[in-house]
C-alpha cells in the first residue's frame, strides 16, 4: 500500500511510519518541520505541493494537532483547537479534488472525548460525550471531520487512549516518577485508566485498514482499563521500587502549575472499551496492563 501520515514526525506517526515500512508499504509523512529525509513539507492549514505528492496514495492517516500537556490557557486553547480543526479541513480540500482518492481516511481523536466515568463503560454504541473545553474540542474535531461524506471512501475517527511505549507518551514520565519514589496513586487513584501497548495501537490501525466493514468512531485502546492506584502498582513492580508516595490533589495541582500542564490529563476517570475492534475479531497483544509493561524498558 501507499499510506499518507499527516502529522507524522511524533511517537505515534514515527511508530506507525517503522510498523508499515517493515512490512514493505511506501509510507509518506507530511511535517510541518520536516526531519527526516522524504518527508514532505505542510503548514497544516492550506492545499499546496504536497497535495500531487500524495495523490493516488490509499491510505490516509491524520494525527495533527498540538499536544494537550500544557497549560489550558486562552492562547494554548485557541492553538489545540485550530491545530485539529485547520489540518482536518484542508485534507478536505485535498481529496476534493484528488485525482485517486484515498481508500480510508482515518483520523485521530480521544478517549478523552467520553465524560468521567468509574463504573461505567464508554463503547463506541453506549459512550456519553459530556460538555467541557476537552470533550468539546473532539467534538468538533470530529463534526469537522464527519462534515463531508464520501461513497468511495471509508473514515474512521480513532478514539485512542493513552498509548505507551518506550520512545514517547505517557510511559517513559510515569517511570521517571515511579523511580523516584512518587509512584504511589494520584489524587484518589479510583480514576479508571484506558490505554493500549505502541506495538498494539499499530496492529489496530493495520487491523482497521484492512477490515473494510470497520468506519465511523473506534475506540483503540485495550480491553481492560484498571484504577490509577493499580496501574501506579504494577509500575511500582516493574522499576523494582517497594514504595511510592501518594500524589493528594493539591500536590498535583500545585506540580502541574509548575511544570506548565493540566491535572485532567492525570485525575480524570476513562473507562473506554474497544467494543468495535473486540466484535470485529482483533486480538490484542498485550491486552493487560502487566502484559504491556514486561514488553516496555
Amino acid at each position: 500500500m501507499k499510506i499518507t501520515i499527516a502529522g507524522g514526525s511524533g511517537f505515534l506517526g514515527q511508530s506507525l511510519k517503522k510498523h508499515f515500512r517493515n512490512q514493505n508499504h511506501e509510507v509518506l509523512v507530511l511535517a510541518r518541520a520536516p526531519e527526516f529525509l522524504g518527508d514532505v513539507l505542510w503548514n497544516g492549514k492550506d492545499t499546496g505541493g504536497w497535495c500531487k505528492a500524495i495523490d493516488g496514495f490509499e491510505v490516509l492517516i491524520n494525527l495533527s494537532g498540538k499536544s494537550v500537556d500544557c497549560r489550558y490557557t486562552d492562547k494554548n486553547k485557541k492553538s489545540i483547537f485550530s491545530s485539529r480543526i485547520e489540518p482536518t479541513t484542508s485534507l478536505h480540500d485535498y481529496i476534493l479534488t484528488a485525482r485517486a482518492k484515498p481508500k480510508i481516511w482515518l483520523n485521530a481523536s480521544s478517549a478523552t472525548a467520553y465524560i468521567h466515568a468509574e463504573t461505567e463503560q464508554m463503547t463506541e454504541s453506549k459512550g456519553r460525550i459530556g460538555d467541557d473545553f476537552s470533550m468539546n474540542v473532539w467534538k468538533e474535531w470530529e463534526h469537522s471531520f464527519f462534515a463531508k461524506k464520501y461513497p468511495e471512501m471509508r473514515q474512521v475517527a480513532m478514539r485512542t487512549s493513552i498509548v505507551l511505549g518506550d520512545t514517547g507518551g505517557a510511559f517513559p514520565k510515569l517511570r521517571r516518577v515511579t523511580k523516584l519514589g512518587l509512584g504511589g496513586k494520584l489524587g484518589p487513584g479510583n480514576q479508571m485508566v484506558s490505554w493500549i501497548h505502541i506495538t498494539d495501537f499499530c496492529r489496530a490501525i493495520d487491523f482497521i485498514i484492512e477490515n473494510e466493514s470497520l468506519k465511523g468512531i473506534v475506540n483503540i485502546t485495550s480491553p481492560n482499563p484498571l484504577k490509577n492506584k493499580d496501574m501506579m502498582r504494577f509500575l511500582r513492580k516493574k522499576c523494582n521500587m517497594p514504595f511510592g508516595l501518594n500524589q493528594p490533589v493539591a500536590m498535583l495541582e500545585f506540580g502541574a502549575l509548575i511544570i506548565g500542564t493540566e491535572t485532567e490529563l492525570l485525575l480524570k476517570s476513562r473507562n473506554v472499551y474497544p467494543e468495535k475492534l473486540q466484535n470485529e475479531g482483533f486480538k490484542f497483544h498485550h491486552p493487560r496492563i502487566e502484559d504491556a509493561l514486561l514488553e516496555l524498558a
